[in-house]
């Protein structure tokens, strides 16, 4: 079916596709699957992140340097990343070479032998991409207070996992993970060139079709309430660092769009965020500072994120309060709303010229709905959002906020 601007299909085997024609000498395409690190057993914790690395150590027919180099030698590139819901593998490349590219993405996701020897050897890069993330305070802290705020749920552990657990998963485990979690009706293929529509859906069926239909076999236990914290950790870092946070509304639900609109407000990517505005701008006081919001099929998280001396963290957290209680009761002026609307409108429509993040986007909506808002109905929804909508969902996520402070 043609949907203005994509085209969808699926596959016999419950595969589904999506395709955006646009004028490009390059092509892009991605496989999006419904696992990642909230699917792993006990036992099992950082394994969906190890397969992602397993998927390009060596196939049935390829060995990891023919894996590595098949799209490279091309001047194209393949790359993959795991996130607490699923799983990426992507690829760019020129136009006449788009169905190399989907033929490489379908070997390594159904055909990897994950060979225990090339294993051995990526452990240790996960090893060092661990340490990595732990010499970077900042994406330390998102993490940890994630795992703080869904503790005792499958949301609540680390995507890598640790280095103990590393040292366990073997190709038997891998295979077991991915004939458990890789299942077709889980699975989404992207696309987005100068490709005719009926010559997408050809290349798809002749990839992706023969592989046998699979259904999911279990389901994702909701994560139940949590008691909000305050949580002060000695790093011993140059600067604090301090995220500022709750629970908030799930990718299905509606009210996820006046949150993400109040979240640009509040700290969006721009120079005239109240934050960046009150906290950076007029008093100096931090470099980085930042809102944001990260919705899953069932839950999901508003957070504030910043840095700075350590003696101006008290008076950051006191600007942050101060900032969120003008949006739990002052109601955003027609003026104010109008501008905040078109703000958001214009980032989305700027975002759309980035074709790669386009496509995964839109890949993962289709994988999430079944189906993609057009553009046009996207805006229209970002229009109906109210000033009263935006107040309630100030005090419906921003109240008994939890706290964590590395110093």
């Amino acid at each position: 079916m043609i949907k203005e601007e994509f085209y969808t299909y699926t596959l016999p085997n419950g595969i589904k596709g999506i395709h955006r024609n646009i004028r490009s000498g390059a092509a892009r395409c991605a496989l999006i699957i419904g696992a990642g690190s909230r699917d792993e057993l006990q036992g099992e914790y950082g394994l969906a992140h190890f397969v992602e690395h397993g998927l390009f150590k060596g196939t049935a027919r390829r060995k990891a340097y023919q894996v590595n180099c098949r799209l490279e030698n091309l001047g194209g590139e393949l790359n993959a990343f795991t996130t607490k819901e699923d799983t990426t593998l992507h690829a760019t490349v020129l136009r006449s070479d788009f169905s190399k590219a989907a033929e490489l993405i379908s070997d390594v996701v159904f055909h990897s032998t994950f060979p225990d020897k090339e294993l051995d050897k990526e452990r240790e890069v996960i090893v060092d991409e661990i340490n990595t993330y732990k010499d970077s305070p900042m994406d330390m802290i998102y993490d940890t207070f994630e795992d703080m705020i869904f503790e005792g749920s499958e949301l609540g552990h680390n995507i890598l996992g640790r280095k103990a657990d590393l040292m366990r998963h073997n190709s038997a485990a891998m295979h077991r993970f991915v004939d458990r979690t890789y299942t077709t009706d889980q699975m989404v293929f992207a696309s987005i060139g100068a490709i005719s529509n009926a010559r997408i859906e050809q290349i798809a069926s002749r990839y992706f079709a023969c592989e046998p239909a699979s259904t999911k076999s279990y389901t994702r236990t909701v994560p139940q309430p949590y008691k909000a914290f305050t949580r002060e950790v000695t790093k011993h870092t140059h600067q604090a660092h301090c995220i500022i946070g709750n629970r908030a509304y799930s990718i299905t639900e509606d009210k996820r769009l006046p949150l993400s609109l109040l979240i640009n407000i509040l700290g969006g990517p721009t120079a005239n965020s109240r934050l960046n505005i009150t906290v950076r701008e007029r008093k100096g006081l931090s470099y980085n500072i930042e809102a944001s919001y990260t919705p899953y099929s069932d839950a999901g998280m508003a957070l504030i994120y910043f840095s700075s001396e350590h003696c101006n963290a008290d008076l950051c957290r006191e600007i942050i309060d101060s900032e969120i209680r003008k949006l739990q009761t002052e109601r955003l002026t027609a003026r104010q709303l109008s501008m905040a609307k078109r703000q958001y409108i214009a980032q989305m429509t700027i975002s759309t010229e980035g074709s790669e993040n386009y496509m995964l986007g839109v890949g993962r909506s289709m994988l999430v709905h079944g189906e993609v808002d057009t553009l046009d109905q996207a805006f229209k929804k970002i229009n109906a959002v109210t000033a009263d909508q935006i107040l309630e969902v100030a005090n419906e996520i921003f109240v008994n906020n939890s706290t964590l402070l590395y110093k």
